[in-house]
């Protein structure tokens, strides 16, 4: 097909890739082979090195075969970024499992949906999470928890240098272990990695689609190596073995995952990890102190830097970055124009989603990016844009649902085949995202079919916060939406009818949610109501109730 797209790729951008057949760990590998001794992981002054960290998911892999893994079994990591998330998810992967990345902050009626849909039956945590977990359990697949501390990454390495048999089996009953027992009783396996292939199944990530229903995407080994190709050959100004990457967006998030980590292990670049991606002295202070040269982010990040009273004062060097990718949201003008000021690099709007893990459009390295763009289809990316209820293409310029083709398009979503039929449809993805397309193949989006709302680059789907707030015995009914916001780009808000004769306040209603929630899908505003706006047939209209509030008469 025509790609007006390919004539503004960078000089040595490649219109078509070929995807090399080989797994997703095979970067790993890799980079251990060829800078053995260069860190792998950078986290709070420790560091492992390639070397180091290949050994540790090599021993990893085999102690989970010890405790029953198979091809294709499905493990739950539910973890930081820490140097053990980088382990335990190619040690996962070597082991022919599948890695299912799950929220730490999820709460107990998230995490038991996503532990039931996907069966995991081993589930790598904190320590911090035991509690909750043990909970859990009673009512999802759950037989084994792995469990980990924090500050366990600075005794992985130590963990391959004790004997074997001063700690105890862990592995021949359903029950919990610890991390480092793992890799200590690794030593004395005798298990063979098996033979991973790049059609089999490496993740499931987690999506509302176009229907806002949490489903697994099913993304291949193959899916993986084919978004970390094209963004090797995309940044051109990058070069193998000499970059550092600042992994401060999470790395359970297909984002991270994919741009951060697997694209800095295509690159050999040690990972400097954040904890905590919404500590931004810890960001500042990682940028000033191991001089990154990639950073993936948010434009909620960007526009914290930017406007942090010490770099405002000059206080920190962030000259290092070459390069950041922003996705997940809009970004705005000025907050890319002031953080390329204050860094000297590139920052490019990009676009992506979970069922094409990660991304697909990304604005050029050394090219022109145009204002409220998401760029160029990235190469071997087909892009369409169609009628919504004819199908039929649109001229340049015509709005439309974003329809994508690529190497990187997931498998399916698992045990969803009626979602399938709707959204991979005679080899092309239905994104559920409205968007046009320049004369030039810039690609721009203008709304959502769908109804999800993106809070600091996370996905919020309405119904699962409505359905929440409905538990609560003082409410009647309630409706949730995304309203725009002058610096967070969009906020989630609830507009909430009492039953009669019952008060409350917006504070209570938060803290209810909060305690059913993750933070970041606890309504930043709630408005109580008299009655909701509805179709004909009965359902509450969000768009009725965003445009109330743009308004400003949604409060009655």
């Amino acid at each position: 097909m025509e790609k007006p797209w390919a004539a503004h790729y960078d000089r040595g951008v490649p219109t078509e890739i070929i995807v090399p057949e080989i797994t997703a760990f095979s970067y790993l590998d890799q980079a251990a082979e060829k800078y053995p001794e260069k860190p792998c992981t950078i986290f709070r002054d420790q560091t492992i090195t390639f070397a180091e960290m290949k050994k540790l998911s090599d021993h990893f892999a085999a102690g989970l075969m010890e405790m029953g893994v198979k091809l294709g079994d499905r493990v739950g990591i539910i973890l930081p970024n820490i140097p053990q998330f980088v382990l335990t998810y190619y040690a996962v992967l070597k082991a022919g499992g599948v890695v299912t990345a799950i929220n730490p902050q999820y709460k107990q009626r998230e995490l038991e949906y996503q532990l039931r849909d996907s069966g995991v039956q081993v589930i790598i945590s904190l320590a911090a999470q035991r509690e909750l977990l043990d909970e859990i359990r009673k009512t999802t697949p759950i037989q084994t928890i792995i469990y980990t501390h924090v500050e366990d990454s600075f005794d992985l390495v130590d963990a391959l240098h004790i004997a074997p048999h001063s700690v105890d089996d862990c592995a021949s009953t359903p029950t919990d272990c610890w991390l480092t027992t793992v890799l200590t009783r690794s030593q004395a396996s005798n298990q063979t990695l098996p033979r991973v292939l790049p059609d089999d199944v490496a993740i499931f990530q987690y999506s509302g689609g176009t229907t806002g229903i949490p489903k697994a995407a099913v993304g291949l080994h193959r899916n993986l190596v084919a978004n970390t190709t094209q963004f090797r050959a995309w940044l051109i100004g990058l070069r193998d073995g000499q970059e550092t990457v600042l992994a401060a967006i999470p790395l359970f998030h297909v984002y991270g995952m994919v741009i951060a980590m697997s694209v800095g292990m295509g690159l050999g670049a040690s990972l400097v990890l954040v904890q905590n991606p919404r500590n931004i002295e810890e960001i500042l202070t990682a940028i000033e102190n191991y001089r990154p040269t990639l950073y993936p982010g948010v434009p909620n990040m960007y526009q914290a830097i930017n406007t942090h009273p010490d770099v405002v004062a000059g206080k920190y060097n962030l000259s290092s970055i070459k390069a950041c990718i922003s996705g997940s949201a809009p970004l705005l003008p000025e907050v890319k124009k002031r953080f390329e000021e204050l860094t000297g690099g590139k920052l490019m709007e990009g676009y992506g989603l979970s069922e094409a893990p990660t991304a697909t459009h990304c604005n050029p390295m050394f090219g022109v990016n145009r204002a409220g763009s998401i760029g160029l289809p990235l190469p071997s990316v087909d892009c369409r844009i169609v009628d919504t209820e004819s199908g039929a293409d649109v001229a340049a310029g015509e709005r439309g649902e974003l329809l994508l083709r690529g190497p990187q398009v997931m498998r399916g979503y698992h045990n969803r085949p009626e979602e399938d039929q709707i959204t991979l449809v005679d080899g092309w993805l239905h994104t559920g995202d409205i968007a046009w397309m320049d004369p030039e193949g810039y690609f721009y989006l203008v709304d959502r079919k769908k109804e999800m709302i993106k809070v600091g680059g996370f996905q919020v789907w309405p119904r699962e916060i409505e359905e929440v707030i409905a538990l609560n015995p003082k409410v009647k009914e309630c409706g949730v939406a995304g309203v725009p916001h002058p610096l967070k780009v969009e906020i989630v808000k609830a507009w909430v009818v009492l039953q009669p004769g019952q008060e409350m306040d917006a504070e209570e209603i938060r803290i209810w949610c909060g305690q059913h929630l993750a933070g970041y899908k606890v309504p930043s505003e709630v408005v109580f109501r008299q009655d909701l706006p509805r179709s004909t047939v009965g359902k509450v209209l969000r768009r009725e109730l965003r445009r109330m509030h743009i308004e400003g008469i949604d409060a009655i």
